[in-house]
């Protein structure tokens, strides 16, 4: 397996945060409103993103959103090289997704192949009026044609650059965007 190095921090807390705060307006824009919206996480680091954006919405409309966390872990086609025994976790839909428009909230856009894995899994729930996908980073480099609906920043990467974003729930209390490289 290849070692990755840090090359550097693309973005902080702050300019997270930043990105965040755009991403809801944009997202409830978007709908035109916050009546058929409900949010949902890709497990890990989608649901962090969802979070933040549901809590600005809150803050800015006063408006609460259902929130949701999907595992996608049983949807993925690389399921098989992924572990041995894979850890499926639970899925937590708090509302029927029938005639809302859900949007998938994932940390980095890449091949296109989780946000694939998580629409067929969404799927299993209903029908939604639409699909939206919020991503903090897009990177590049899809092998699916599949496109976010709103992008936090698009980095351009390389194929041996990989993008790691922390958030405090999930990371320790670090939040930031590193850029890594893989070695070897």
């Amino acid at each position: 397996m290849a070692e990755l190095t840090v090359k550097r921090t693309l973005f902080d807390a702050r300019q997270m945060a930043r990105m965040m705060r755009r991403m809801a307006a944009e997202l409830v824009e978007r709908a035109g409103g916050t009546d058929t919206l409900m949010l949902v996480g890709v497990r890990t680091r989608g649901v962090p993103l969802a979070d933040f954006v549901a809590a600005e919405i809150v803050r800015t409309e006063g408006v609460e959103l259902p929130v949701g966390i999907l595992d996608i872990t049983l949807y993925r086609d690389d399921l098989s090289t992924i572990a041995p025994q894979p850890v499926v976790k639970e899925s937590v839909l708090p509302v029927p997704i029938e005639d809302r428009i859900v949007v998938l909230c994932d940390d980095v856009l890449f091949s296109g192949r989780t946000i694939r894995a998580a629409m067929d899994a969404l799927m299993d729930y209903g029908r939604p009026k639409a699909i939206r996908l919020a991503v903090l980073i897009d990177r590049g480099h899809r092998e699916l044609p599949i496109h976010a609906d709103c992008i936090g920043e698009t980095v351009q990467t390389t194929d041996t650059e990989v993008i790691k974003v922390s958030y405090a729930a999930t990371d320790d209390g670090k939040e930031m965007v590193e850029l890594l490289e893989r070695e070897g």
